[in-house]
């Protein structure tokens, strides 16, 4: 029997048919040969299973899996149950991974075995379909390279793109893989490996065309939705050891921080206090909680603080005003969004 591959890509899909040729053939060019390709048909209804065997045809590293129409994680999961190697790769099928893609992470990767998950940098595309938004949000990923920089922004959000990642089977294994709780799985998934003590990499350069538009999952699914993103943070904050079970003080009484009070209150946490720059918010209680200026913060020293606003530069300007206080970040407090 011949070794199993070291590397095994994940690829989930339904109804791929407009892009998934692209995304194959772009597998096919990478030049890091030894993998195969796990793709799951998650109940296509489209020309996706003939666009599959047609690959196969041509590619003998391409398995093909099928199911009824069970969802990503019910997908993902049947791929991990047939990789035997010590990597996993994620593919989504709408996308294109660059030639050099997986020669680079696995380099990287290679460098240190701490490292449990690894992405890469990220250029949306069509241009003509990316908004501004979307353009932010791609600066922001590219510009976290270091493991303290994306430690850093974890909570604010998932700082490694799913179809960028490359995992540590045996991590992936040990974390229970990946779960279905109404949140995104990806995030949940790295969050695991992060509270496991699991370091995380990315290729300082852009390895994958990430394919923008409105029938995209995390645009149309409410495991995505913000709402599910701030249950999400909050659940793994609350049982991180950053918490600590101390008391709660948020920055930012505006929707961002009221919406994350919200949370941390119902997830169990104690509010103490709220901290804004707007006078005619001093003074006002929000859930039930004073609102008080920055230059009273100190009043609640040995609790634990949330810089809980929109805007990154506004963020930073939070952080720069604790740091100047004396709070030290992912020890007295973190950012979030």
């Amino acid at each position: 029997m011949p070794a199993a591959p070291p590397l095994s890509v994940l690829l989930p899909v339904r109804d791929g048919g407009p892009f998934l040729e692209e995304a194959l053939r772009s597998l096919e060019a990478q030049t890091f040969t030894d993998f195969q390709v796990l793709a799951v048909d998650d109940g296509s209804v489209d020309g996706t299973g003939d666009i599959l065997r047609e690959a196969a045809g041509r590619d003998g590293r391409l398995r093909i899996l099928t199911q009824e129409p069970k969802g990503i994680v019910a997908a993902l999961e049947l791929a991990r149950s047939m990789a035997r190697g010590p990597y996993l790769a994620r593919m989504d099928a709408d996308d294109v991974a660059l030639p050099d893609r997986f020669r680079r992470q696995l380099e990287l990767m290679a460098t240190d075995r701490r490292i449990l998950a690894c992405g890469t940098g990220v250029t949306y595309f069509p241009r003509e379909r990316v908004r501004d938004g979307a353009l932010r949000y791609q600066s922001w990923i590219n510009g976290l390279v270091t493991h303290e920089e994306m430690e850093r922004d974890l909570f604010v959000e998932c700082p490694l793109p799913h179809p960028t990642l490359v995992l540590r089977a045996d991590a992936v294994e040990v974390a229970g893989g990946y779960r279905d709780l109404g949140w995104p799985e990806d995030y949940d998934l790295l969050f695991r490996l992060w509270e496991g003590g699991g370091r995380l990499g990315k290729v300082p350069e852009t390895l994958l065309r990430w394919r923008e538009g409105e029938g995209r999952l995390s645009r149309t699914h409410g495991a995505y939705s913000e709402e599910s993103f701030r249950r999400c943070k909050v659940h793994f904050l609350l049982r991180s050891h950053l918490w600590g079970g101390r008391g709660l003080v948020v920055w930012g009484a505006g929707p961002v921080g009221k919406a994350f009070a919200r949370e941390l209150l119902r997830q169990g946490g104690t509010l103490e206090a709220f901290v804004d720059l707007d006078p005619r918010k001093v003074g006002q209680t929000v859930h039930g909680a004073s609102v008080i200026p920055p230059e009273e913060v100190n009043r609640f020293r040995g609790s634990f603080c949330i810089a809980a606003v929109g805007q990154e530069g506004a963020r930073q300007e939070i952080r720069e005003a604790l740091a100047g206080a004396g709070w030290e970040e992912f020890r007295d407090f973190v950012a979030v969004a």
